[in-house]
C-alpha cells in the first residue's frame, strides 16, 4: 500500500515512505518520496510523478539521475513528465527524476557519504541496496523495494555518458529480454549494446526480477543538449505509444549500429588531448584517433585505432589524468 507520512507535506506535497500505484485513483499526482536521514538526521526526500490512468495498461517506471553529474537523463524525465500532462493514459508511469540527490548536490557522478570510513562510490553498483549496510546500501534499499520495484512491468533508466566525455544517444539491452530489446530499438537510438549486465546495475537488477529494463545514454555529463534531450524524450514516448499507454502512432523505424563488444582506449599518460575523429564515423584498425600534448603544447602521443568499429565515445574536456576515457569504439554485427 501507499503508506503516508501523516501530517507531513513539504511545499503542499505529500510525503510518503511506500508507494504502490495501484492504490491511487486515477490522475496526476505529485509526491516526495521520503528515502533515507542523512549525517544530520534530516529525511532526504526524492521528487514522485505518478501518472495514473483510467485504464488499465502497463505500468513503466522511469528513473534519471542515478550518477548525479548526468542532467540531460534528469532533463529528459522532466521533459517526459510535462509531456504527459493532460494525456489519456492507460495503465501508470511512475518518473523519479533525481535519484542520486548527494551527487547531484557536489556535481559528482558518485554517491556522497559523510561516513569516514565509506568512500564515495557509484550508487549504479550497489542496487537493491541492504536495509542493514553501510550508506549508499541503506539509501537504495527503500528506493528499491518502496518504490521502485512494486510498480513496474517495464522500466527506462535515464544517463549520459561520465563528465569529460561523450556519447550519442545509446542504448543498453540485455539481448536475451525481448521486451528489452524492442525498447531498446523503439528508442530509434544511434547505437545499442547487447550486455547481459553486471552485479548491482540498476537496469540488471531489473531484468533479475522479471523487469524487462533499458539504460538510455543521453549524450555528455553535465552540459545540456537540448536536442539530444528531445529526441530521447520522443523516444521514451514512442515507447508508452507502442505498449498503449498514450495514443498516436509509433514512429517509423531506424535501424541503429548494433554490437555486443566494446573497446576502450585510455590515456597513457596525463596532458591535454584533442579527437580526431567524429561519434558515430566508422574507423579503421590504426586510423588516428587522438592527439595528446604536455603542458608546453608539444605533442607526445597519438592515439590509433587498435580495432576496425563506430566511434561511440570521445573525450570532450581536453585536460585527462592518466587512465581516463580517450576514446571508445562499438563492434558492430557483421
Amino acid at each position: 500500500m501507499t503508506t503516508y507520512i501523516e501530517n507531513n507535506k513539504i511545499d503542499g506535497l505529500d510525503v510518503i515512505s511506500a508507494l504502490d500505484v495501484t492504490t491511487l485513483e486515477a490522475g496526476l499526482h505529485k509526491f516526495w518520496f521520503r528515502i533515507a536521514t542523512d549525517a544530520l538526521s534530516q529525511h532526504q526526500h526524492l521528487p514522485v510523478w505518478v501518472f495514473k490512468g483510467s485504464k488499465l495498461g502497463k505500468n513503466i517506471v522511469v528513473t534519471a539521475g542515478v550518477h548525479g553529474d548526468e542532467y540531460n537523463g534528469v532533463l529528459t524525465a522532466q521533459q517526459i513528465a510535462r509531456e504527459l500532462k493532460g494525456k489519456d493514459i492507460a495503465g501508470c508511469v511512475t518518473i523519479v527524476p533525481t535519484v542520486n540527490l548527494t551527487g547531484m548536490k557536489h556535481h559528482t557522478r558518485d554517491f556522497v557519504s559523510s561516513d569516514p570510513d565509506v568512500s564515495n562510490g557509484n550508487l549504479n553498483r550497489f542496487f537493491p541496496g541492504d536495509a542493514t549496510g553501510n550508506d549508499v546500501q541503506r539509501y537504495i534499499y527503500p528506493l528499491w523495494h518502496h518504490l521502485l520495484q512494486p510498480n513496474a512491468e517495464l522500466a527506462i533508466d535515464l544517463h549520459t555518458q561520465t563528465s569529460g566525455t561523450v556519447y550519442p544517444l545509446y542504448t543498453f539491452a540485455d539481448f536475451r529480454i525481448d521486451d528489452a530489446v524492442q525498447m531498446a530499438r523503439l528508442m530509434n537510438p544511434d547505437a545499442i549494446l547487447n550486455d547481459p549486465g553486471d552485479p548491482g546495475i540498476l537496469e540488471t537488477v531489473w531484468n533479475e526480477n522479471g523487469i524487462p529494463s533499458i539504460t538510455v545514454e543521453v549524450g555528455m555529463g553535465r552540459y545540456t543538449d537540448i536536442e539530444l534531450v528531445q529526441r530521447t524524450t520522443r523516444g521514451v514516448m514512442n515507447i508508452f505509444k507502442y505498449h498503449g499507454i498514450i495514443e498516436g502512432d509509433t514512429m517509423a523505424f531506424v535501424p541503429a549500429v548494433e554490437g555486443e563488444k566494446v573497446t576502450s582506449i585510455r590515456a597513457e599518460q596525463g596532458g591535454f588531448i584533442l579527437p580526431q575523429a567524429e561519434l558515430m564515423q566508422f574507423v579503421e584498425e590504426g586510423q588516428l584517433l587522438a592527439i595528446q600534448y604536455d603542458s608546453f603544447g608539444e605533442e607526445i602521443h597519438q592515439y590509433r585505432a587498435p580495432e576496425s568499429g563506430i566511434l561511440l565515445s570521445h573525450n570532450v574536456e581536453s585536460m585527462r589524468a592518466a587512465g581516463s576515457l580517450v576514446a571508445r569504439i562499438i563492434h558492430p554485427y557483421s
